[in-house]
């Protein structure tokens, strides 16, 4: 097997994480390999900035930390993961209702029985008391079976009555429903879900069996950031899945910004095996043309770039629609008390989606003494983006915000592939023999399905050329 100059067993285009991960594998199996990518960095649209002494993601995506490709990824380790709060913090009707851990009947009810999670203390513009104590709960649930019907099923019974006083989940009855809904989600197969009928997430919240004021209030915000899709037009199935990603862990970023999750993987590789700076302008089975350094040769070849770019070096290659995505960083000089609560905006009544103190959830992202907000617009953003997310963000924290100064906006029209329905979350990855294409647009839209693309890649390669190595014993998804 070759690795030279101008020979690699395999070419690999993007040095994003799908093809990064499917790098690892090849390398491992004693390919030789080059990662070509035409950014003077590593990561794709997984990207931060420094900002005087702030670490600022363009993208950010919310990641889950019952993700086994986080810590079965070859090249990952186990990366540091920052997580947020259990729970969710929603703004709905001037209130800041804190959700508690939701995740299981048990935990909504023990969240039910202290005052911090009683959804009527909140009133903006009074803050929240007692959240940065909040203890981070990841362990995904244990025990017997239960329903596979989840969140969207039609076993939970007609919506009852819960006590309390009004609001996005009106008492332990209300949080005690959506606990064991999401439990159940937790425990359900993946082929089961994926064999439930498919239509679209919105479509589907319409049956969920809970309180309109549950399902409107926090699952559709909830939704919305999990899926980065604000009027929920994606795949009910994959809605499933990324409740369920939810319900069986809790959500997280990676420690120091999402850069580094793909600089682990490329530091972990052999020396010059990724080659940044490097525009291919034509590719084939067995070569692919740069402008830097000619053509070079290889016997397979593997896209691990976005739709658009694969689309365009692979005519006929289908590019889906996309969702949005606008990220703002703002710094002050005290942090909202929220501590590492996801807010979230139940009444959807102004541009951000969803916004968290991220020094409070990452202290490395900010310098001693600044707070880091990061916040999240879904869709076309305003045109008066800084003015109109600031007076949202005012109403959501309930503080003045006229002091914050503004960091960086980043705007990418192309974010996340949709999936609407009917949408296939193993899309093929081998094109024909010698050809073949991986990212978060073969799978589902989230650094995991990115990740999981590239192992299934990785495998078409090995298989397609005879070698022998470790990919028979691939990691699977979470059963």
């Amino acid at each position: 097997m070759r690795s030279t100059a101008h020979h690699a067993d395999v070419i690999i285009i993007g040095a994003g994480i799908a093809g990064l991960s499917a790098a690892h594998l090849l390398t491992g199996a004693g390919l030789g390999v080059r990662v070509l990518e035409a950014e003077p960095r590593v990561g794709g649209r997984l990207a931060t900035d420094e900002v005087d002494g702030f670490r600022l993601d363009r993208l950010g995506p919310l990641l889950c930390t019952s993700w086994p490709e986080l810590t079965g990824t070859p090249g990952l380790g186990a990366p540091e993961l920052r997580q947020f709060a259990p729970g969710v913090l929603v703004h709905s009707e001037g209130r800041r209702h804190l959700t508690g851990d939701i995740r299981s009947a048990r935990g909504a009810l023990r969240s039910a029985r202290t005052r911090s999670s009683a959804p009527w203390v909140h009133r903006a513009p009074r803050t929240p008391r007692a959240l940065r104590g909040s203890a981070p709960s990841g362990a995904p649930f244990s025990g017997a079976a239960g329903s596979a019907q989840g969140v969207y099923g039609h076993e939970l019974g007609a919506p009852g009555r819960g006590g309390g006083r009004g609001g996005v989940v009106t008492g332990a009855i209300d949080r005690a429903r959506l606990g064991a809904a999401l439990h159940r989600l937790a425990l359900a197969p993946e082929a089961r879900l994926l064999a439930r009928p498919e239509r679209s997430a919105a479509e589907a919240l319409a049956g969920v069996g809970l309180p309109g004021r549950t399902v409107e209030g926090i699952l559709r915000p909830l939704l919305a950031a999990l899926l980065s899709d604000p009027a929920l037009t994606t795949s009910s199935r994959s809605a499933d899945l990324a409740l369920r990603d939810y319900a069986r862990g809790g959500l997280c970023v990676p420690a120091g910004g999402s850069a580094a999750l793909p600089e682990l993987l490329a530091a972990a590789l052999p020396p010059d095996t990724v080659r940044t700076g490097v525009h291919v302008t034509a590719a084939d089975i067995t070569s692919v043309h740069t402008k830097e350094h000619g053509e070079l040769g290889c016997r397979s070849l593997l896209l691990a770039t976005g739709a658009g770019a694969a689309a365009e070096l692979l005519p006929g290659l289908r590019v889906p629609s996309f969702h949005p995505v606008t990220v703002l960083h703002h710094t002050a000089s005290a942090a909202p008390p929220t501590g590492r609560s996801l807010v979230l905006d139940g009444d959807r009544s102004g541009p951000v989606a969803y916004t968290s103190v991220m020094s409070e959830v990452d202290p490395s992202r900010a310098p001693e003494g600044r707070a880091l907000i990061t916040s999240t617009v879904l869709g076309t953003p305003p045109p008066d983006l800084d003015r109109s997310v600031r007076a949202h963000l005012a109403a959501l924290y309930g503080v003045a915000t006229d002091g914050w100064e503004l960091l960086a906006a980043h705007h990418d029209p192309e974010a996340v592939p949709a999936m609407e329905a009917p949408h296939d979350p193993r899309r093929p990855v081998r094109v024909l023999a010698g050809l073949y294409v991986c990212g978060d647009h073969r799978d589902t839209s989230t650094v995991r399905g990115a990740l999981h693309s590239g192992r299934r890649a990785a495998e078409a390669i090995l298989t397609d050329l005879g070698v022998p190595g470790t990919h028979g014993g691939s990691l699977p998804r979470a059963a």
